[in-house]
């Protein structure tokens, strides 16, 4: 295993979009010299521009190109990387990657191949949290290798149940079960999904809470055996088990229980001896009680909703982790400063059952102002295909309450304009007015019960609900109120022109 450098030369980000811009803009902040790398149709892409190199890997199809180790690795050596960055998705979770990178004398900018493969198989996982004592949702004792031990599972714990599988994530594998006779049918959809998915058909049974919320912690942790925890973010707005708004803090969550959680993510943390940024997922049920769903071994796609309200760059930390740096902060030096909300902007058309939307942008126009925040990976004139995942750019506000923050997020989407796509962007819209998601009373089945056509308050009802709500939490906590922190503007790395660049040839 590679040993810690005092600070990394230059690092590869093995990843595209906006997170790959994301990675660079930290690594520019930090004076660390960047490398892309992109396929066939992301020549001229905005992470490519912003990196100070940047190689092709080959084809379109993942598959062909950022799932490549031995690409990604040849690159590093061939433009004198000494540490990647893996981003999210991709080969972020892959306990190999992480292994090659390794043995090559590469800093992987993430945990060790023995953590990521520990956490990665999520029955593993789920022994490990209840040897520590961490609540888990109950359900099977091990993988499910039978019908018949499918069927005396769901008798034991009842319905609903969820079958999901062992390794991967994003939703896939996974299948609800309501009734004993929908049980075969589904146990064997989820199984194959899985295994097309992650090469691994492997999947289990827990029971399925009802009227829970998806609440998650993020840590840090460094190699001295520091840990600390930055509160949680609330995200149970989701479309097939797709979180697609998250915020932070959860307005469910007191400081009580925040410690609660944080004790038990930080616990589950140093079962495994975890290192890097992660966070550890649970669901939360109404009279407080929480139960632990799995850790992701990456940075987050909704990261920055932390990010605003503790004032940390968790990217930034994660590359001074991988450095073999100490964390700079004690538990009780953190604290959590007003509300952000995260809402994802992906190339899918909402009044067509979220069908994906490809075609070129034409048109971009940002919004902006106090508190906005735009993660993008598009600009004009960007090929929006089928070949990747179609979220497009991050929407991030801050507000000294929730109110005020659903507000700030109203007024940022009706200056939000993406031409020549579909977009979810009237989507989010159409959440900020709803009266229910003012009011908080949220849970994983939100989307599911039919909010969005049920005829509840919008528009002025929503526009004098939120602003009461703001009003009433400002007052409260006026006596005892915190200086506005302003969040400094992400500073790009300098583009280079793409013209003097070859037409790509796979290696």
């Amino acid at each position: 295993m590679a040993t810690r450098p005092e600070r990394l030369r230059k690092v590869l980000i093995a990843n595209r979009g906006e997170i790959a811009a994301r990675i660079i803009r930290a690594c520019g902040e930090l004076g660390i010299p960047t490398v892309a790398v992109y396929s066939e149709v992301d020549r001229a892409a905005l992470h490519v521009r912003y990196a100070d190199e940047a190689y092709p890997i080959g084809p379109a199809p993942a598959r062909e190109s950022y799932l490549r180790i031995d690409r990604l690795i040849d690159v590093a050596r061939r433009s004198g990387a000494d540490a990647i960055h893996p981003g999210y998705g991709f080969l972020s979770e892959r306990a190999e990657f992480s292994a090659a990178c390794h043995d090559a004398g590469i800093t992987f900018v993430g945990p060790s191949p023995e953590v990521i493969h520990a956490l990665g198989d999520k029955l593993t996982a789920r022994r490990t949290m209840i040897e520590h004592g961490v609540p888990v949702v109950p359900g099977s004792a091990g993988a499910i290798d039978s019908l018949d031990e499918a069927i005396a599972v769901a008798r034991r714990i009842g319905y609903p149940l969820m079958i999901k599988a062992t390794a991967g994530g994003g939703g896939k594998g996974m299948r609800v079960v309501e009734r004993e006779e929908d049980l075969e049918p589904s146990l064997r959809m989820a199984s194959n999904e899985a295994q097309a998915a992650f090469g691994d058909g492997t999947v289990y049974i827990e029971k399925l809470l009802d009227q829970v919320r998806h609440v998650e912690v993020q840590l840090l942790a460094d190699a001295h055996g520091n840990v600390v925890h930055l509160g949680e973010r609330e995200c149970s707005i989701q479309r097939r088990h797709q979180k697609l708004i998250e915020e932070s803090p959860s307005p469910a969550v007191d400081e009580v229980l925040r410690a609660r959680l944080g004790d038990a993510a930080i616990k589950a943390a140093r079962a495994v001896g975890y290192e890097s940024a992660g966070t550890v997922e649970f669901l939360l049920d109404r009279v407080g009680n929480f139960y632990f769903l799995e850790v992701n071994t990456r940075i987050q796609v909704e990261h920055p909703v932390t990010e605003l309200v503790t004032g940390i760059d968790i990217v930034i930390e994660q590359l001074r982790i991988a450095s073999g740096r100490r964390l700079r902060y004690r538990q009780q030096d953190l604290t959590m400063n007003g509300w952000a909300i995260e809402c994802r902007v992906s190339a899918e058309d909402p009044y067509d059952n979220f069908m994906p939307s490809t075609g070129r942008i034409t048109t971009i126009s940002e919004p902006s102002g106090p508190g906005v925040r735009v993660d993008s990976g598009i600009g004009e004139g960007h090929e929006v295909t089928l070949y990747y995942d179609p979220l497009l750019a991050k929407l991030i506000v801050w507000g000294e309450t929730r109110g005020q923050a659903i507000l700030r997020m109203r007024r940022a989407l009706s200056e939000y304009r993406i031409l020549g796509i579909r977009t979810t962007i009237p989507f989010h819209y159409r959440v900020m007015e709803l009266a229910s998601f003012i009011a908080g009373r949220i849970d994983t089945r939100f989307l599911d019960r039919g909010v969005l056509s049920a005829g509840e308050a919008t528009s002025e009802t929503a526009r004098i609900a939120a602003i009461a709500a703001a009003v009433v939490t400002h007052r409260r906590r006026q006596a005892a109120r915190v200086p506005v922190r302003d969040s400094a503007d992400d500073a790009a790395a300098a583009a280079w022109r793409l013209s003097t660049r070859p037409r790509p040839v796979a290696p």
